[in-house]
């Protein structure tokens, strides 16, 4: 069992068309239902947005762990997360995630390598793994991970 370092904690009020707030107040938004999905869209936020802002953070983060535990200067970096939801078959809904990933500085072998790993550091790609559909590319790249 992983001993927890740090707890974030968030409340949901109206669901999708509602309100979420973390407990210290960093984070309060309004949400909306996109317009894919029915709603009116606009300039409020919706789950996936949220899950995509965090695993982007979070695996850009993973990244530069890679680097500073290989003496690797990252340099410029950048992660961009998109998360799509669709039916599964089974009458729920799931996810999946495509993660493009910027290494400038770095070669394609280097940056690939790196990539690769944080995709093992990750906590969020280790919490999905298995059960989220996830195509991390190294941008520009011919070939995915």
């Amino acid at each position: 069992m992983m001993q927890a370092l740090y707890t974030a904690e968030a409340t949901a009020t109206g669901g999708r068309e509602g309100r979420v707030r973390s407990s210290d107040g960093a984070l309060s938004l309004e949400l909306a239902v996109p317009k894919e999905l029915g709603g009116p869209g606009g300039l409020l936020s919706n789950p996936e947005q949220l899950f995509a802002a965090g695993f982007a953070a979070c695996f850009e983060n993973a990244v530069r762990v890679v680097g500073r535990r290989r003496r690797v200067r990252i340099g410029e970096a950048s992660v961009t997360a998109r998360v799509s939801i669709g039916p599964d078959g089974d009458g729920g809904f799931g996810l999946s995630v495509e993660l493009h990933v910027r290494l400038p500085d770095l070669d394609q072998d280097d940056a690939r390598d790196i990539v690769a790993e944080a995709d093992r550091v990750c906590p969020y790609s280790n919490a999905v793994r298995d059960n989220v559909t996830v195509r991390v590319t190294v941008d520009p790249a011919l070939e995915v991970i």
